[in-house]
């Protein structure tokens, strides 16, 4: 995975834990993650743990009964960890827009969205799910509000039925929420009305899946050269 930065040892220590208590047969699999993460001491665990959970629980509301709650918590963590974790190499301050601008004038080097999403990615692809899917989510493609994010279903569920996970959006903690229930990506957000602060409801989505960078999440190709938009 491209990433800026070093990461530190204490972080190294906690995801390399991971396949060792993995095959842990006596141990509960909840205790054993956490120990693993809170190895490093840090305060993301106790800050996020209500999003962790709440998504660890939506990730399984997606097929109750095929998606491993194991398979669950593990993406859960690891992608609100890492984003905290990417919005520090990055050098994110405040407002994400502004982190953009920097980069468009080259004082900051990387942290546009697809940044997050190629690193989270590439992070979530290691653990091979068996009943979670990675999709490549972009809103408003090669357009100037162009973002782009994780998309994750269950298996042999389509991908706008998926929940979106973007570690852009608030800077390095973790947004997540259903694809088609995304407010900021609706339709009728789009022109004078949506700049103003009001939208129409539409009930459609902006979100569509890169097929591409799709099949670079799901192990079928090398990764697409092509850079991303400044979002």
């Amino acid at each position: 995975m491209s990433r800026t930065g070093t990461i530190s040892t204490k972080g190294q220590v906690a995801l390399a834990a991971w396949p060792f208590l993995n095959r842990l047969t006596n141990v509960n699999f909840r205790s054993a993650l956490i120990f693993a993460l809170t190895v490093c001491s840090s305060p993301v665990w106790a800050q996020g743990e209500k999003s962790i959970n709440e998504l660890r629980d939506a990730l399984v509301a997606l097929a109750p009964g095929n998606v491993d709650p194991h398979e669950a918590e593990l993406l859960s963590v690891t992608a609100h960890t890492m984003s905290r974790r990417l919005a520090r190499e990055y050098g994110v301050h405040g407002d994400p827009a502004i982190h953009n601008f920097l980069i468009n004038i080259g004082a900051k080097k990387r942290g546009i969205c697809a940044d997050y999403t190629r690193d989270i990615g590439s992070r979530l692809k290691e653990f091979h799910f068996k009943t979670l899917v990675l999709h490549w989510g972009s809103a408003y493609a090669k357009e100037s509000d162009e973002n782009n994010a994780l998309v994750v279903t269950a298996r042999n569920q389509p991908f706008q039925d998926g929940i979106v996970l973007d570690g852009w959006r608030r800077g390095g903690r973790l947004f997540w929420c259903p694809v088609k229930n995304d407010p900021e990506y609706e339709v009728g957000r789009r022109g004078l009305l949506g700049h103003l602060g009001g939208y129409l409801r539409t009930g459609i989505t902006a979100w569509k899946e890169d097929f591409q960078e799709t099949a670079w999440l799901q192990d079928n190709q090398s990764p697409v050269a092509e850079p991303k938009g400044r979002r």
